[in-house]
């Protein structure tokens, strides 16, 4: 089964509005914050996380990223003082990734650029009646 001309239309505009958008609060955390994305994203999980940690693996499966790439972030952000890794106390194998107090700070002053890029690029772009419909089509998407 193909997909129609007007689905075709429709996912291309999807991707590369995801695209535009993700490519554009990226180049402004980097230059403003030198800091990725990915990274923020990393730190983001971490301070919404119970105790400001999870395992890698859940940390992974958050962020979307394989395990080796998200590995070699975490060694990125713990050499900079934004990250630590601890034991996983009821798993001999498990390892934690912890948010410092360093990272929470870098974290806050990150945001305000982040968020800013959000309304400038995404929200302020779109009406109430625009965002609940994009977040109703989203979620089925999701699900």
């Amino acid at each position: 089964m193909s997909p129609t001309r007007s689905q075709l239309a429709a996912w291309r505009s999807f991707l590369r509005a995801h695209a535009t958008i993700t490519r554009t609060l990226e180049g402004e955390l980097v230059a403003e914050q030198q800091l990725s994305l990915a990274a923020y994203d990393v730190l983001v999980q971490l301070a919404e996380a119970p105790e400001h940690r999870l395992r890698m693996t859940e940390l992974a499966d958050a962020v979307l990223l394989s395990r080796s790439g998200v590995t070699r972030l975490v060694d990125r952000l713990e050499k900079v003082g934004l990250v630590d890794r601890l034991p996983v106390e009821s798993d001999g194998r498990g390892v934690a990734a912890r948010l410092t107090d360093a990272g929470l700070n870098r974290l806050r002053i990150a945001s305000r650029t982040h968020l800013t890029g959000i309304v400038r690029h995404f929200a302020a772009k779109l009406d109430e009646c625009d965002l609940t419909t994009l977040e109703a089509i989203t979620g089925k998407l999701i699900d």
